[in-house]
């Protein structure tokens, strides 16, 4: 019995991800977010697909992911989204940083002219996310990250804070501050393409598309953009270690949060919190076993997790469970198991994704 749980990544429904969210902006370039993994999906391989669906530009959080994808092979522009290190890495493997502050700019174009080249970035305007960027006021700052002899800047981009809620308000704010920005400099002959739509606002704010998008989340399927027609990518199954009958009034697992009300049949599960399967869905998941809903009981362990198989008869050690994904005609997605986690499913595939063995299907 291996430990954790075996992810599938289905990458024909990631084709059919990226087609659907084509058509959804027409012929603007995608930048395709793969940071974190590829959200737990595997950044090479996914990265690898989307290119051969003819996508153009990837994006990462920081300078190593970016390394892991050229060592393997990928040879698009890569956009790192938020490492503020300025190394000769950025020039070795054709990286593009994104630049928050004056002070990085300037010491980029320093880097980039010591080497007798110049560097492409991307500028971010801090327009309501408040963590990095340049005041979206500060056209002088912005416009004198343009004067730099090493940098050319090749694009302008912001982020929404809530753009999946259902009150766009802010959001609009938000857009309103970055086209004011980008108009005045338009006005002094600068140029940029400019992006700040992602998944959520591909779906909700079609003025926001710009003259590019950075989808992630809908990229990978996830519930929240199923009207559009997406497929989840992801799926998580493990198999039963042991099956075991308790006695009404049995403690189960750390803690005692759960005692059994009549005599039971506990499945045990060979993964737990080390494998990503999040401590919060204690007592509120459930799994699917024979293609029905049976409910985790006690406290996920490091290691181990318990379900309640008392309601599916004659079930026996090594079958098949499903944490995320469909059996039968029962389906879990990662929405949901993220709501029993009392968390959002960028955690979850994260979790899951990165923390156990992965098999690609085609």
């Amino acid at each position: 019995m291996r430990r954790g749980a075996a992810v599938e990544i289905d990458l024909g429904a990631l084709s059919q991800n990226i087609a659907l969210i084509r058509r959804r902006v027409a012929d603007r370039p995608i930048i395709a977010v793969v940071k974190a993994d590829a959200y737990g999906h595997g950044a090479p391989r996914v990265s690898r697909k989307l290119i051969d669906c003819g996508v153009g530009t990837l994006g990462v959080a920081f300078i190593s992911e970016a390394v892991e994808l050229r060592e393997s092979g990928i040879r698009v522009p890569i956009v790192v989204f938020f490492d503020h290190e300025v190394t000769e890495d950025l020039l070795k493997y054709r990286l593009v940083p994104v630049v928050s502050d004056l002070k990085t700019a300037r010491r980029l174009s320093s880097l980039a002219e010591r080497s007798g080249k110049r560097i492409a970035v991307h500028l971010n305007i801090d327009t309501g996310m408040g963590r990095l960027g340049f005041d979206p006021g500060g056209v002088k700052e912005v416009a004198e990250a343009f004067s730099l002899r090493g940098l050319q800047i090749a694009g302008l981009m912001s982020h929404f804070s809530d753009a999946d809620l259902a009150d766009l308000d802010f959001a609009r704010v938000q857009l309103g501050r970055f086209k004011a920005l980008r108009d005045a400099l338009a006005e002094k002959g600068m140029r940029p393409a400019c992006h700040i739509a992602n998944s959520a606002a591909i779906m909700t704010l079609p003025d926001s598309l710009l003259d590019a998008v950075r989808p992630g989340l809908i990229i990978y399927g996830c519930n929240p953009y199923s009207s559009l027609g997406t497929r989840p990518v992801m799926r998580v199954k493990t198999k039963l270690l042991s099956v075991r009958r308790l006695k009404k009034a049995t403690p189960v697992s750390y803690g005692r949060t759960f005692v059994t009300r009549r005599d039971s049949i506990v499945g045990v599960l060979p993964m737990g919190y080390a494998d990503g399967l999040l401590r919060g869905a204690s007592n509120n998941a459930e799994v699917l076993v024979r293609g029905r809903r049976v409910p985790v009981v006690g406290r996920i362990c490091m290691d181990l997790t318990m379900v309640d198989l008392t309601d599916v008869k004659g079930v026996r050690p090594s079958e098949e469970v499903t944490i995320v994904g469909s059996q039968g005609g029962e389906s879990i997605t990662v929405e949901e198991l993220a709501s029993k986690a009392g968390t959002i499913p960028y955690e979850v595939m994260t979790s899951l994704g990165g923390r156990n063995r992965r098999v690609y299907l085609e």
